[in-house]
This record gives structure tokens, C-alpha cells and sequence, in this order.
């Protein structure tokens, strides 16, 4: 079908009251306006939307982050081992120093006793001890014996006979006089007797 051309002007002319272009124009610059703040406020909106999201996908990084044990903490089991390696540590530190109070308790009464024998060493003296035990008496029975001479004393302590042993391994009983001074000839007698 076609259209003839002539209708087709005069139905424009017919319709040219109902249409303004001025108000057309208007009305076209107000929907691009309107558009136009649209997109504007979408944007704005898209972008503010987009920063939420940005927040909250750090805020989300921080809590997992938060939430997850570092490398540096251990695991719990890490930990459990290591409390029970230092409990260990403790026990046996415990022990040393307990040892060590022991040893330190000896050595005070070692010390102790090595203090009083230094005291009793100072005041030894060693020339009176020796005095003592070199008294004359016992020196010169001593060197009688070593001669071959041994005084025999009675029941009230007196010198009444010695024992004389010879050079030629005899021994002899000789009585002494009744005074515990023998004379020089009494001295002489034992002598010779000794010599034979």
C-alpha cells in the first residue's frame, strides 16, 4: 500500500496545532537533564557503593587476619610441648639447686669443722708437745735399753735389780744396793758385765 504524498502532507498540516516544538524541545531538554542527574546520581551512588566495598573488604582482611593464629604464635599443641619442656626445665632446675643447698649445708660443716682444727692448730704449740713427750726419764730408759740395760723396780717403784744383755747376747741379773745411788765401782761392774 502506498501512501500518496499529498495525504501525507495534508495530515501533517492537520496535526501541525497539536504539535509545539517548543514544548517538544523543552520537555527533551528536561528528560536529558533528568538523565543526566540520573547518571550523575547512579555514579555518585556506584562509587560510594564501590568505597563501602572497598572498607569492608579491608575491615573483612583485618578480622580474618585477626581471627588466624600468626606464624610467629605457635599451635597449640607447639605450646602445650613447650610448657611441658619448660615445666621440665623447672622440675629439674628445682633439683639442682636443691642439690646445691646440700652440698653448700656439708661444706659450712666442713668449713666449720676446718676452722675449730685451724683454732686448735694455733694454739698448739708444738715445742711444749714434744717437750712432753721427750721427757728425760723415758729418754734415758730408752737409751739404757738401747745399751742393754733394763731397770727392774719393785712393787714400791725403786730400781732393785737390772738386766743387763752382753755383747755376746747373754743376759745377767744384777742386784743393785739398796740406795738408789749405785757408787762409781758398782757402775763399773755393769759396764764390764755388759762388755762380755
Amino acid at each position: 500500500m502506498s501512501i500518496d504524498v499529498q495525504e501525507a502532507i495534508k495530515a501533517i498540516r492537520d496535526m501541525r496545532p497539536v504539535i509545539n516544538p517548543d514544548e517538544d524541545y523543552l520537555t527533551i531538554v528536561a528528560v536529558e537533564q533528568t538523565v543526566t542527574a540520573s547518571e550523575a546520581r547512579r555514579k555518585k551512588e556506584l562509587e560510594e557503593a564501590h568505597a563501602k566495598f572497598k572498607a569492608l573488604a579491608k575491615a573483612l582482611e583485618a578480622a580474618r587476619v585477626s581471627s588466624t593464629r600468626p606464624n610467629t604464635v605457635p599451635s597449640a599443641e607447639a605450646h602445650a610441648t613447650t610448657l611441658h619442656e619448660h615445666d621440665g626445665t623447672r622440675f629439674s632446675l628445682m633439683k639442682t639447686i636443691q642439690d646445691m643447698e646440700g652440698e653448700i649445708g656439708s661444706k659450712e660443716v666442713e668449713l666449720a669443722a676446718l676452722k675449730e682444727e685451724a683454732r686448735k692448730l694455733e694454739e698448739y704449740d708444738p715445742a711444749t708437745e714434744h717437750e712432753k713427750e721427750m721427757d728425760g726419764d723415758v729418754l734415758r730408759l730408752d737409751i739404757y735399753k738401747a745399751l742393754g740395760f733394763e731397770p727392774v723396780q719393785d712393787k714400791n717403784g725403786y730400781i732393785t735389780k737390772m738386766l743387763i744383755r752382753s755383747q755376746s747376747g747373754d743376759v745377767h741379773v744384777v742386784d743393785l744396793p739398796a740406795t738408789n745411788e749405785p757408787t762409781f765401782e758398782d757402775i763399773q761392774k755393769l759396764w764390764n758385765i755388759a762388755r762380755s
